[in-house]
């Protein structure tokens, strides 16, 4: 359910920060582990950003922990970044890929609907998927009207599967993706249905890439971190 840009004054930046945990950390004793997850969560609370824990344990190599992070300005979230590097825990912690991108209205969808752009809902579902995206150059050459009958299919298939959420960010320019894409669902199968429904749309025929794929499980802060020991 992708759309794309449109101008605006205001935005909210948004990153998927993911790390992979240092074979170190298990090293350390049972006291100073817990000490250390203590730190990280406390400098995790920051009434400027808005933070999502979720687990990658044994879901992708060499990932551990996603965090998705909302603020108004791109420096709140790379000083949260610092501050949290600095702790005890995030001298073990790499950061294995970061993706960022900023909130628009879709030029597609006029009023959109909450399962179509989900980023400001305060719930949360228990899987998220995210990835980065990029079409073709082809798809910009294409007429405004070519690529509004095009994404009127896709839309239309989304709105078939409405348990599946989508967060859509624009990246032009920021990032080397064009979107970050993100879904949320409590039924993957209900998801990958999906997944499998948009293959079969015109608009596949402009992707040009749309990974690495992280699949990851909304956790509570504590939980996030005693999963990774």
């Amino acid at each position: 359910m992708s759309s794309e840009v449109e101008q605006t004054n205001s935005a909210t930046f948004v990153q998927f920060l993911i790390f992979g945990l240092n074979s170190d950390w298990r090293r350390l004793s049972d006291a100073e582990r817990e000490q250390n997850r203590t730190k990280f969560s406390e400098a995790l609370k920051n009434n400027n950003i808005t933070t999502y824990t979720y687990s990658l344990i044994g879901l992708k190599a060499n990932a551990e922990l996603l965090l998705w992070r909302a603020a108004q300005s791109l420096d709140r979230l790379q000083d949260s970044a610092g501050s949290l590097m600095r702790t005890g825990l995030g001298h073990y912690l790499e950061i294995r890929h970061s993706l960022i991108g900023m909130t628009r209205p879709s030029i597609y969808v006029h009023k959109a609907t909450p399962q179509e752009q989900a980023v400001g809902l305060p719930d949360r579902k228990r899987y998220m998927i995210v990835y980065p995206f990029t079409k073709t150059p082809d798809w910009y050459l294409l007429s405004r009207d070519s690529r509004q009958r095009i994404m009127n299919e896709h839309i239309r298939v989304g709105r078939q599967y409405p348990s599946v959420r989508q967060l859509l960010v624009y990246s032009f320019g920021l990032d080397d993706q064009e979107f970050v894409v993100a879904y949320e669902t409590d039924d993957l199968k209900s998801y990958q249905d999906l997944v499998m429904a948009l293959r079969e749309v015109e608009a596949r025929r402009f992707t040009l890439r749309d990974t690495p794929i992280y699949t990851a499980i909304h956790r509570s802060v504590n939980e996030a971190l005693s999963l990774l020991g």
